[in-house]
């Protein structure tokens, strides 16, 4: 009677906890005063019942490669410079190959030197003299180095849009590499797809460089842009004049880059115009500060994205590590650019291959037919357990409702998201649970036939029954953690409503069910046989 009654408490608090975590999922509790008593997690939907928007998007590696193999060649004069080997600013040739030009010949055995030792991913292709005695090197990436830039930009492409997703306050979102190059986002209950896209693809890339004073304006729009300088255009937002920006030039180099933000949010100035305010870390503040104090009474431009929001005069060095981008911004306008910012810069350009809004009405249809499926189908199971095994198909029913309710509770306990296939797992699960139950309940009726006791029956009965149970189960578990680690967000669902499915129907049948049976034979009349 001892081990009965705790493992009538156990149950008890198991079924108290399921209906504290699925309570919240029922609208009219939740907004009701118990709803304020219970926990704020319940049953997120997916993009099929909920709705949303489902986005292809496909990275440009080229672009990353060619970034990255601009930035080793800017690396790699900085190092010869320090080394006395004089070489001219490295260009790039394609996306692949870096173009290096000796100034000296006699420099070569230290440029050799230099590119074994630190520069080991790139190889040499062409090593030629030019008619000036200068030499010519043209340096080709290892395949090894664009295989793992690719990876990287990849890698770095999805954490960067999942935690744009996040600070945009989208729940559940599902954000994957897929073969080919692209990334597959899904965002529950979002409607406005234009400015999702706008936040998720926006590239992002923020530098600060000087404006170059003493270049002709005119001359650069012309092409006779200075050494190591470059035509961009400034954009006024909203003003029509300025749809086709105005042309300025600066200095190639950037002075700056946002990878030192820690911080952007909305701020706005006495006028009550919306602006983004950033703040740097200790490293990028202490370079700003520098380039603000040696460049008083010159202009710094800010550069998103390869188009200049402005280019004020720095009037005095400026510590404390902040910056603000001002613009014609709306409100929302700046939040977004604030997110993208926070959030860093995509490592590439990306573009929207495929597009898919999923409206709350198919939502909402897929939810109510989902129900009712589960619900003719749930019924139909009760009925059959409860005519053809009397009583015990009572408790059969009763162990299949609460294996519905402990699972619902698991999705809402664990952060779960809820899909039409999920639905179907969970009616699979009913299918599985009744399984056991007759397994057990044959085992038992085969006991009796035998003749041998009631409680014997029972005890022999669960205890057979329990080792094919679990075996059959546990093979079906690892199918489903297969499914969930290399499946898509609709077979990620089912596989996560299946493994809670299976792990709830083996409790419930094993171990719920055996309590009501050892209670029916603590009570027992002597001679009264078993309902079954």
């Amino acid at each position: 009677m001892g081990s009965l009654r705790w493992r009538t408490i156990l149950v008890t608090a198991v079924v108290l906890w399921a209906l504290v975590y699925v309570l919240p999922s029922i609208p009219t509790i939740r907004n009701s005063s118990l709803g304020a008593l219970l926990p704020s997690d319940q049953v997120s939907l997916g993009l099929d019942l909920k709705g949303g928007i489902h986005l292809t998007l496909g990275v440009d590696l080229d672009v990353a490669l060619g970034n990255a193999i601009t930035s080793l060649g800017q690396d790699l004069r900085a190092e010869a410079r320090e080394a006395k080997v004089m070489v001219l600013r490295p260009r790039l040739l394609g996306t692949t190959q870096l173009e290096i030009t000796l100034l000296q010949k006699e420099q070569q055995q230290g440029l050799n030197d230099l590119l074994k030792k630190r520069f080991s991913t790139m190889d040499v292709t062409t090593r030629e003299e030019l008619d000036n005695g200068q030499m010519r090197y043209v340096l080709t990436a290892t395949s090894d180095y664009q295989k793992y830039i690719e990876n990287l930009t990849m890698d770095q492409a999805l954490r960067t849009i999942r935690n744009r997703i996040d600070q945009f306050g989208v729940a559940e979102p599902d954000i994957r590499k897929q073969q080919g190059n692209r990334l597959i986002v899904q965002l529950p209950g979002l409607d406005d797809p234009k400015r999702a896209i706008n936040i998720i693809g926006q590239t992002a890339h923020l530098e600060f460089k000087l404006v170059d004073e003493l270049a002709d304006v005119q001359a650069a729009v012309a092409g006779n842009v200075p050494l190591e300088s470059e035509l961009v255009f400034m954009y006024v937002k909203g003003a029509d004049a300025d749809a086709t920006g105005t042309p300025i030039v600066l200095k190639a180099e950037a002075v700056l880059t946002g990878e030192y933000i820690t911080d952007a949010n909305v701020q706005f100035d006495s006028f009550g115009q919306a602006y983004v305010g950033m703040n740097f870390n200790a490293r990028g503040a202490k370079i700003f500060e520098d380039v603000t104090g040696s460049n008083i009474k010159k202009r710094l431009a800010i550069v998103l994205d390869g188009k200049v929001h402005s280019a004020p005069v720095i009037q005095d060095r400026i510590a404390g590590g902040r910056a603000s981008i001002t613009g014609q911004f709306t409100t929302e306008e700046a939040h977004d650019l604030a997110v993208v910012l926070r959030a860093g810069s995509l490592p590439a350009p990306v573009t929207v291959l495929e597009e898919r809004t999923v409206g709350p009405s198919l939502g909402q249809e897929s939810i109510d037919k989902g129900f009712l499926a589960a619900l003719i189908g749930g019924v139909l199971v009760l009925l059959f357990t409860s005519i053809y095994y009397r009583r015990a198909g009572l408790i059969a029913s009763f162990a299949i409702i609460l294996d519905i309710t402990l699972i619902m509770a698991g999705l809402a306990a664990f952060g779960a998201t809820l899909t039409l296939p999920g639905i179907a797992g969970i009616i699979l699960t009913i299918g599985m649970a009744v399984d056991a139950n007759v397994l057990i309940y044959e085992r038992i009726r085969e006991e009796l036939w035998s003749g041998e006791s009631v409680s014997t029956a029972i005890q022999n009965g669960f205890q057979r029954a329990t080792v094919t149970i679990i075996d059959s189960n546990l093979t079906t578990v690892i199918a489903a953690v297969i499914l969930y680690q290399f499946g898509t967000g609709p077979i990620r669902g089912f596989a996560v409503t299946l493994t809670l499915g299976i792990i709830a129907s083996m409790f419930t049948a094993i171990f719920v069910s055996r309590i009501f049976f050892d209670a029916w034979l603590a009570r027992r009349q002597p001679g009264t046989q078993l309902s079954i």
